[in-house]
């Protein structure tokens, strides 16, 4: 089953670069030193995270940093990230998080475009330029982009309708959302964005959900993922995404074709209560049926979301789900750290938090040395940021409107 949860929405970013100052400051807890004035923070779209705790100290992680995990000659390594908030704010926790794990390498940056409307879903420059520029500060770096069907994506919209908004995009109605979408994701400089299209179609919970009418989805989709790859310079991989088990319906129904599908993921939380880690593994279109499907098709595996839900602090779960996912090496994994799944920012799980901190603490998964790169000569009127404080590199379009780069002290850590 799906989470019957809202995600954390996504605003359009009217403060601009100031959400992201304020954004540091509000993830980061009770941070001496801040650099720059603080602004006021945007209204967070539900459901709002606590702040971060530091972990306790009975729960401090190894002092030795486990080995990376070896990767094949000529294959990708496995890239591990954190879903953290859908707007720039997510994009200034990400060092914080980092920083927790002991200076962790996170590959892969995970967020979803709003499903309001469909300038949405055609994804505004505000909202991608600072994820794009994440993106490209290293080479190895992975955006995932969840990407809505339909506009009104969690407003409750009637199967009837659902079947005849189907219908309409496996004709063609919609197709021109879509290349705009890629046209400026591209224009961006992030043409081999992850796209996880529709994600949890066989739940429902969305409007682009599967179960009205699946053969109109499968071709809707098709459709889609044609638009999309037409647009000069794209590289897009695309991710077929249902939830774990068989939902509203066998999410096996709603496979479009191995021809426009790249990545097979599953997005899979410890639910429903009571039910044990052996049991999701063991369930009809379960984790092992994720596995063995998509090896017989061929395709890569991926978690775009994961984390505890309905069994609370459950550090089994934790500690099975880690496991299995080092022993089946999906292309990249992507933890909900929000409460009640989080295990950073919700200080109600802290024995997952350990299990998790201390598995993948100052954990990189490069296959090759991560890309470096040359650090510009600080102008001498540039002040030194001051002792123990670490600056943030936020991108030089955000530190030319604060008027420097912002630094956070972690002493408090």
């Amino acid at each position: 089953m799906a989470p019957q949860h809202k995600r954390a929405g996504v605003r359009r970013l009217a403060l601009g670069a100031a959400a992201v100052a304020a954004s540091a400051a509000l993830a980061s807890g009770p941070v001496a030193g801040v650099g720059v004035a603080r602004a006021a923070d945007p209204r967070a779209p539900a459901p709002s995270p606590t702040t971060p705790v530091a972990t306790p100290p009975a729960f401090a992680p190894p002092a030795v940093p486990l080995p990376p995990a070896t990767t094949p000659a000529g294959e990708e390594a496995p890239a591990f990230g954190v879903f953290l908030k859908s707007d720039a704010r997510g994009v200034a926790r990400m060092p914080l998080f980092s920083h927790w794990l002991g200076g962790a390498e996170l590959r892969a940056g995970h967020t979803y475009l709003p499903g309001h409307r469909w300038r949405d879903i055609e994804g505004s420059a505000d909202f991608l330029k600072v994820w794009a520029h994440w993106r490209n500060k290293k080479a190895d770096r992975m955006l995932v982009l969840n990407v809505p069907m339909q506009e009104r994506n969690e407003e409750g919209v009637s199967d009837g309708e659902v079947r005849w908004l189907l219908r309409q995009g496996a004709a063609g109605e919609f197709d021109h959302h879509f290349r705009v979408l890629a046209e400026r994701l591209v224009e961006l400089k992030v043409p081999d964005t992850v796209i996880v299209l529709g994600w949890e179609m066989n739940g429902t919970t969305y409007t682009h959900r599967c179960g009205p009418d699946p053969e109109a989805w499968k071709k809707y989709w098709n459709r889609i993922v044609t638009t999309m790859r037409s647009v000069p310079g794209q590289k897009f991989r695309f991710d077929f995404t249902p939830s774990r088990g068989v939902d509203a319906v066998p999410w096996t129904k709603c496979y479009p074709g191995d021809d426009t599908v790249d990545i097979i993921g599953m997005d899979s939380y410890d639910q429903p209560a009571g039910m044990s880690f052996e049991q999701q593994v063991k369930e009809p279109y379960g984790l092992q049926h994720h596995v063995d499907f998509a090896k017989a098709h061929g395709k890569p595996i991926s978690y775009p979301e994961w984390g505890l839900f309905r069994n609370g602090d459950n550090a089994e779960y934790m500690r099975s789900m880690l496991a299995w996912m080092e022993e089946h090496k999906p292309l990249y994994n992507t933890l909900t750290d929000y409460c009640p799944h989080g295990v950073w920012q919700c200080g109600a799980n802290p024995r997952s938090s350990h299990v998790y901190r201390s598995t993948l603490f100052g954990r990189t998964d490069q296959a090759t040395p991560p890309l470096t790169p040359t650090p510009k000569p600080t102008p001498p009127s540039t002040p030194p940021p001051p002792a123990d404080c670490t600056p943030l590199d936020l991108g030089s379009w955000v530190e030319e409107w604060l008027g420097g780069k912002l630094c956070l002290r972690f002493d408090w850590w």
